[in-house]
C-alpha cells in the first residue's frame, strides 16, 4: 500500500516537471533547470540531459540572433553609407563657398552637414557590428587579465575571487575588450564596487568544458522593462549612448564559443551583474 502511494505521488511530480518544462519552452525561457533530487537514477540522468538541452537550445538561439543582427547591419551599413556620403560631401563643399558664408543659407546647410555627420557616425557603429575579425583562440590565464583591467579603473573597489592559475580558451584582445565594456558600463551606472567570482548556479555548470564568471557591481540595477532588450544592437537608455557595447560584447563571446548573459541572481550585495562564460 505504501509503495502504491509513493508511486502515485512520484508520477504526479513527474507530470508537474513535464508541465513546467513545457511552459518554459512555450515562453522561450531556455534557462530552466529543474532539480534532480528525489528521482530514480534513470530519471535523474534524463532530467540532467533535459537541463543541459535547454541550455544548448538557448545558446543556439542566442547565436542565431547574433548572426541575424550581423546580416541586418551589413545591409543597413551599405544603404546608409550610400545615402549619407554624398550629402556630407556636398554640404561641406557648400559651407566653404563665399556666397553661402554669412547668409541665411549657412545655418540650414550647416544643419544638413551636422545631421549627415551624425548619421555617418551611426553607420560607423554598424560597421563595428558587422566587421569583426575571426578570433584567434589561445590559452589565456584569466587572473592577470582581470588585474590589468582593475588597474585601469583604480577609482573602483575590486573583489576578485578567481584562481591565479585558471586558464580559459579565448581571443585575448576580444576578451579584454568585453571586460572593459562591462566595467565601463558599471562606471556609467554609478558603480563604486566590482565583484568577480565563479558562477555555479547556471546551466553552464552542466557543461564541463566551460567556466562561468560572475561580474557584478553596486551601480544602478537594470530596469525590468529593459532586460529583454539589453543585448539588442543600438538599444540604449543613455542620452549619449550608442547601444553597441553589450550587443558587440555578446557577439564577441559567441564567436569565441562562449556567452554573455544578464545575471538573474546577484552576489555579494551587487545590484546588477552579468555572466561571462568561456571555454576552458
Amino acid at each position: 500500500m505504501l509503495f502504491v502511494w509513493w508511486f502515485v505521488r512520484h508520477q504526479r511530480r513527474l507530470r508537474l516537471r513535464a508541465r513546467l518544462m513545457q511552459e518554459a519552452m512555450r515562453n522561450r525561457d531556455f534557462t530552466f533547470r529543474l532539480p534532480t533530487d528525489g528521482l530514480l537514477p534513470g530519471e535523474r540522468a534524463m532530467q540532467e540531459t533535459l537541463n543541459q538541452l535547454g541550455e544548448t537550445i538557448r545558446r543556439q538561439v542566442s547565436q542565431n540572433e547574433v548572426e541575424s543582427w550581423e546580416r541586418l547591419t551589413r545591409v543597413l551599413t551599405h544603404e546608409m553609407m550610400n545615402a549619407t556620403a554624398p550629402i556630407t560631401s556636398i554640404s561641406q563643399s557648400m559651407l566653404a563657398r563665399t556666397d553661402v558664408k554669412g547668409t541665411p543659407l549657412e545655418d540650414g546647410v550647416r544643419a544638413i552637414y551636422d545631421t549627415s555627420r551624425h548619421l555617418s557616425d551611426f553607420v560607423s557603429n554598424y560597421r563595428k557590428m558587422s566587421q569583426l575579425e575571426q578570433p584567434v583562440m589561445a590559452d589565456v590565464v584569466l587572473r592577470p587579465m582581470l588585474d590589468d583591467v582593475r588597474k585601469a579603473y583604480p577609482e573602483l573597489e575590486w573583489v576578485i575571487d578567481v584562481p591565479a592559475d585558471l586558464t580559459v580558451r579565448a581571443d585575448s584582445g576580444m576578451l579584454r575588450q568585453v571586460l572593459i565594456n562591462l566595467t565601463k558600463n558599471a562606471v556609467e551606472a554609478q558603480a563604486k564596487r566590482m565583484v568577480l567570482a565563479p558562477q555555479a548556479e547556471t546551466n553552464y555548470s552542466l557543461i564541463t568544458d566551460h567556466y562561468s564568471l560572475y561580474i557584478g557591481n553596486d551601480g544602478l540595477p537594470v530596469p525590468a522593462e529593459n532586460r529583454q532588450s539589453l543585448f539588442v544592437p543600438f538599444f540604449t537608455t543613455k542620452r549619449r549612448g550608442s547601444g553597441i557595447g553589450l550587443s558587440l560584447s555578446r557577439r564577441m563571446m559567441v564567436q569565441q564559443g562562449g556567452m554573455l548573459d544578464l545575471a538573474e541572481k546577484q552576489q555579494d550585495s551587487c545590484r546588477a551583474g552579468f555572466i561571462l562564460t568561456m571555454p576552458v
